[in-house]
């Protein structure tokens, strides 16, 4: 499960970055340059595996856009074949093209990652049809024939162009009468609607794409089969097979317990087995080195019912600078167990401490976001349960962030001069902290009722990811208060707890900014932080609403009524989870998570405008380059940061035109 940053809500206040990481901006979109200092401390030995282990995030990244959309892909070529060849275009019309493609790269298609919402272009379907036509005449022949483009601009022209055409890619709150699935865009099923599914086993749950044909339900499996032929081919095939013959060069030069973890991926990508899923991830929790990486259907965000995994990828270099805190966390997870606010019938006795690491991107493909600045993984109960977890914290990601947003936010949005200060002091230190605490107790904590047969994600359906967020969220405000993080050396000051609540608290009107039209909130990150907050308002006097010069402001009145708060809730919401309580965390979340004031949006948006700071991050890669000898093996491998977009996105897409 990934904690996604809101993007300097939080801290954002200095990490010593000497360069601004914002490359441009498109609109409200900010691009980051990622950078991994670290990967210059590893053997060449480890730096050839974490060349080919991105060859093969990028074999898969093609994927995502076509669960996104069933037009994904065809959009993508599309654009590409302009910005690719643009020598004959008109100027202004490429400028608006060129923009718009930034955007479809940054958010894996036309629908907004975040909001789930339709990107309109600014450009005219005509500029588009001219645009190709002067790419295709001078340079892009190869592409299309001048038909065949005029062709596929048709049939594309109501999903670039038409508003009301398919206007949400995940659709929590259907409106229209239609249902989570229908009132969708996203490719997961075709002519299907959840009440198909009532009685329907689904024997790949995590990877394939449900169709009706016929009147019959069938799954479509994400497959590359196997050489022999005996399992066949499926969706996907071509690209999982291209990211397979990748892994097979990494397994070569891979230590044997990461080369046999490689190798049960490969197994998995050609059997879409899901007992070789649990297999890999097994393997893979238990397997702790300083070149490690994901690479999978892994994430059930996008699917409304949240059950389909979206393909994503990212391969890490260990961060040394800050993994020892991650460590004395993973070290001590039994002891934050033991004292969880929920019943005893929920503790996990014998907690495996999870492999816990500070790292540095390489690469970050699919569905996988810089502004995930932590991630704890597997997601599968039943590995968690037997083996623990392994979690994450993107330290380049925090910088890069960090760097390009500034303090003008805090400024802003903190109700107070106290507020602004102790955010300002501690608010890194809080920050830290809190992904750290999410991902390695947030997410593994907690056992199930022995009444659940399947994971509660099936239980609770579309609501699983919000509690799950929520939950570890929580789990570090419960936390911050513990004296055994001054013990630990981990926390530096009263105050550090006191930056995370009010960061928490601000969080709550500062995130409506990236929800710039409608009065819902879509993502589960954002709805499990509004469910924290308005949770709190309401059931006791530790937060309120202040106005202060016609600006509205959320202030911390009381911190230890707000923690006493955070565990009822926290308690509430392991209950649940534990027993598989879909009406009660619908009634919760659709209360405190969904609804907001869009008048209290538009404010912030208008102080935000004035701030002139990006309100959505993209990443611009590392580079990798290796030089071969004469038998094929990798002799040397050099980094460097593009930062240019066009140029990495456009690469990437060679991969597949067999350049």
């Amino acid at each position: 499960m990934k904690l996604a940053s809101l993007a300097c809500a939080f801290a954002c206040l200095g990490w010593g970055q000497q360069d601004n990481t914002l490359v441009e901006r498109v609109g409200t979109t900010g691009f980051l340059q990622l950078e991994a200092a670290s990967f210059r401390d590893i053997s060449p030995q480890q730096q050839a595996l974490a060349y080919w282990l991105t060859q093969a995030s990028i074999a898969i990244n093609p994927i995502i856009y076509d669960q996104m959309s069933r037009f994904g892909l065809r959009q993508k070529r599309v654009l590409e074949t302009i910005v690719a060849h643009p020598d004959s275009v008109d100027k202004a019309s490429l400028d608006k093209i060129l923009a718009f493609t930034k955007l479809f790269w940054a958010n894996r298609g036309n629908h907004h990652e975040i909001t789930a919402q339709k990107i309109m272009p600014e450009f005219t379907f005509e500029e588009l049809r001219d645009a190709g036509l002067a790419a295709l005449r001078h340079g892009a022949r190869g592409s299309y024939t001048e038909a065949a483009f005029l062709k596929e601009i048709e049939e594309l022209k109501p999903a670039l162009f038409d508003p009301n055409f398919e206007p949400m890619t995940t659709a929590k709150s259907p409106r229209g009468g239609l249902d989570v699935i229908q009132a969708s865009a996203n490719n997961f099923y075709s002519g299907v609607t959840v009440a198909d599914l009532t009685n329907f086993t689904e024997h790949y749950p995590l990877n394939s794409r449900l169709v009706k044909i016929d009147g019959n339900l069938e799954e479509q499996v994400y497959r590359a089969g196997t050489p022999d032929r005996k399992i066949p081919p499926g969706l996907y095939a071509q690209y999982l097979a291209k990211a397979n013959s990748f892994l097979e060069k990494a397994a070569q030069v891979a230590e044997p317990a990461q080369a046999q973890v490689i190798r049960d991926l490969i197994r998995y990508y050609q059997s879409g087995d899901p007992k070789d899923w649990i297999h890999f991830g097994i393997d893979w929790v238990r397997n702790n080195a300083p070149v490690d990486f994901a690479n999978g259907f892994i994430e059930v965000y996008r699917d409304a019912r949240g059950a389909k995994g979206t393909s994503q990828s990212f391969v890490t270099v260990t961060d040394n600078r800050l993994n020892a805190m991650m460590l004395k966390i993973a070290d001590n997870a039994q002891y934050f167990e033991d004292r969880a606010p929920w019943k005893p019938e929920y503790r996990k006795q014998g907690v495996k401490p999870p492999l816990a690491k500070a790292v540095e991107t390489l690469i970050e493909t699919g569905d996988f976001h810089v502004t995930t600045v932590g991630d704890n993984l597997p997601n599968e109960d039943e590995i968690h349960a037997k083996y623990g977890s392994k979690s994450f914290l993107f330290t380049g990601s925090s910088r890069a962030l960090a760097s390009a947003a500034g303090t003008s936010a805090l400024d802003e949005f903190a109700a107070s001069r106290e507020e602004a200060e102790i955010s300002r002091r501690y608010g890194t230190e809080a920050d830290d902290l809190l992904t750290a605490l999410h991902e390695i107790i947030g997410h593994g904590s907690g056992k199930l009722s022995p009444k659940l047969t399947h994971d509660p994600a099936y239980y609770l359906k579309e609501y699983f990811s919000t509690l799950e967020e929520a939950r570890a969220d929580l789990m570090a405000l419960y936390n911050v208060w513990d004296p055994k993080l001054k013990e630990l050396g981990l926390i530096s000051n009263e105050d550090v707890a006191k930056a995370m609540y009010y960061s928490s608290v601000r969080v709550a009107i500062m995130q409506l900014r990236r929800i710039p039209k409608g009065d819902t909130i879509e993502e589960d990150h954002e709805r499990g932080r509004q469910l924290i907050v308005n949770y709190i308002k309401d059931k006791t006097n530790a937060i309120a609403d202040s106005t202060r010069e016609g600006k509205a402001y959320l202030v911390v009145k009381d911190f230890q009524e707000m923690r006493r708060c955070v565990g009822q809730l926290l308690a509430e919401l392991m209950r649940i989870k534990a027993e598989g309580d879909y009406d009660a965390i619908k009634a919760l979340i659709d209360k405190y998570g969904v609804h907001f004031d869009p008048a209290l949006r538009d404010q912030v948006l208008a102080r935000y405008k004035k701030l002139n700071i990006p309100t959505y991050w993209t990443g611009i890669n590392p580079e990798l380059k290796a030089s071969f000898d004469s038998k094929g093996r990798v002799t040397k491998v050099e980094i460097s940061y593009p930062r240019d977009i066009v140029k990495q996105q456009l690469g990437y897409s060679a991969m597949y035109r067999g350049k």
